[in-house]
C-alpha cells in the first residue's frame, strides 16, 4: 500500500521518514512550497494540494493527514470525495461541532478514518492496561493523573494544554479503565512564569468523573520548571486491594502488602499507530483509535473547556458509538 502525505510541519517531518523507512510513501502534500527543502529524497513528488497530486496521476490508497488542525477537514474532505482511507492526526478539529460532522460523513459513507493515538502504543501503558485487567488492585475506585512540563512550542495556532497534549491523557484514561467520561468540573489558567500568547491556554485542573462514579483527579501544565514528568504523566490509580503507580515511565504495583516493579517492558507486544492503521485496512474491521471512538475522547475535552468557562459541573454529552462498514476495504 502507499500513501499520500499531507503536511511538512514538525510532526509531518516524522510522518515523512516514518512512512519512507517503510516504503509506503507515494508522493508529500505541502501548501507552503518553500517546506520542500527539508525533504531528503528529490525523487519523491512534491505537491501543493491533494487535488493537484491526484490531477497529475498519484493514486494512492490512504492520506496522512499531519496539517496543521485548523486544515484538518479540508483535506479530510478532499480525501473522502475520493473515498480513500485517512490516518490523521489529532485532533479531529478544534471546532467540536466540525469533529462531529466529519466522523459522521465516514461512518455513512463507510470510509475508514482513524486518529493517530501513539500514547496507547508504549509498552509501559500497554503494560499498565493488561495489570489492571487482570485484577491485581481490584475494582477500580480512583484516578490521579499529573502531568508537570516546560513546552513551549511555535504553532500555527495559540497552544492550549489541553488540545496539545491533555488529549492524549484523556485518550488513555478511557483506554486504561475502560470507561467513559460522564461529568467534569475545571478550571484553566495561565500562571505567572509563562508567557504570553493570546488564546494559549497553558494550565488545567479538572476534576472528571467516570461511569461508575470513578473520581479522577487531573492536573496539567506546559509551564513547569521543576522536575518533569514523561510525556503520558505520572499516574496513581487506586483499586480496592492495592494501586498501581506509572511514575518516570515505571510501574509500580502495591497489592496487599506486595510491592513489585516493573521497568523492563520486553513481553509486550511492538506496535505503533500506522501498523494498527495498516492492519485495520487489511482485516476490514474498525482501528483502534478509529474517528468514531476518539470522538468521546474529544468530547472530554469539549466539555472541560466548556466547564472552565461556566464554573460548574458540566455533563459530558457523548457522541454514538457505532462500529463502521469499511465499504470496499
Amino acid at each position: 500500500m502507499k500513501a499520500i502525505l499531507a503536511g511538512l510541519g514538525e510532526a509531518g517531518l516524522g510522518w515523512y521518514e516514518r512512512l519512507r523507512s517503510r516504503e509506503l510513501l507515494l508522493a508529500v502534500i505541502e501548501k507552503n512550497p518553500a517546506r520542500k527543502e527539508k525533504l531528503r529524497d528529490t525523487t519523491i513528488p512534491f505537491y501543493t494540494s491533494l487535488e493537484e497530486a491526484l490531477e497529475e496521476g498519484i493514486r494512492p490508497d490512504f492520506v496522512v493527514n499531519v496539517t496543521s488542525p485548523a486544515a484538518h477537514t479540508s483535506v479530510n474532505n478532499a480525501a473522502f470525495d475520493r473515498g480513500l482511507p485517512v490516518l490523521c492526526e489529532k485532533p479531529i478539529s478544534f471546532d467540536y461541532a466540525e469533529s462531529l460532522a466529519i466522523v459522521a460523513r465516514a461512518k455513512r459513507e463507510g470510509i475508514p478514518f482513524m486518529i493517530a493515538e501513539n500514547y496507547r502504543h508504549f509498552p509501559y501503558i500497554r503494560k499498565l492496561k493488561a495489570l489492571l485487567d487482570s485484577g491485581v488492585i481490584g475494582e477500580l475506585s480512583a484516578v490521579e493523573i499529573a502531568f508537570r512540563r516546560y513546552h513551549r512550542v511555535k504553532r500555527d495556532y495559540a497552544v492550549s494544554v489541553l488540545d496539545d497534549i491533555g488529549v492524549h491523557h484523556f485518550d488513555l484514561l478511557r483506554y486504561l479503565t475502560g470507561r467513559e467520561g460522564i461529568a467534569v468540573q475545571s478550571g484553566m489558567f495561565n500562571p505567572s512564569g509563562g508567557w504570553q500568547e493570546e488564546g494559549a491556554v497553558l494550565q488545567t485542573m479538572a476534576i472528571i468523573e467516570l461511569e461508575g462514579s470513578i473520581p479522577v483527579h487531573y492536573s496539567a501544565t506546559i509551564t513547569s520548571r521543576g522536575p518533569m514528568t514523561p510525556w503520558c504523566g505520572d499516574w496513581r490509580i487506586e483499586g480496592t486491594t492495592g494501586a498501581l503507580l506509572l511514575e518516570g515511565g515505571a510501574i509500580h504495583i502495591y497489592s496487599g502488602d506486595a510491592y513489585k516493579a516493573i521497568t523492563e517492558f520486553n513481553d509486550m507486544p511492538q506496535s505503533d499507530a500506522l501498523t494498527e492503521f495498516l492492519a485495520s485496512l487489511a482485516e476490514g474491521r474498525e482501528a483502534e483509535t478509529s474517528a468514531s471512538d476518539y470522538l468521546r475522547t474529544q468530547a472530554i475535552v469539549h466539555y472541560t473547556i466548556m466547564a472552565a468557562k461556566s464554573g460548574m459541573r458540566t455533563t459530558i454529552e457523548l457522541p454514538a458509538k457505532e462500529g463502521m462498514r469499511h465499504a470496499g476495504i
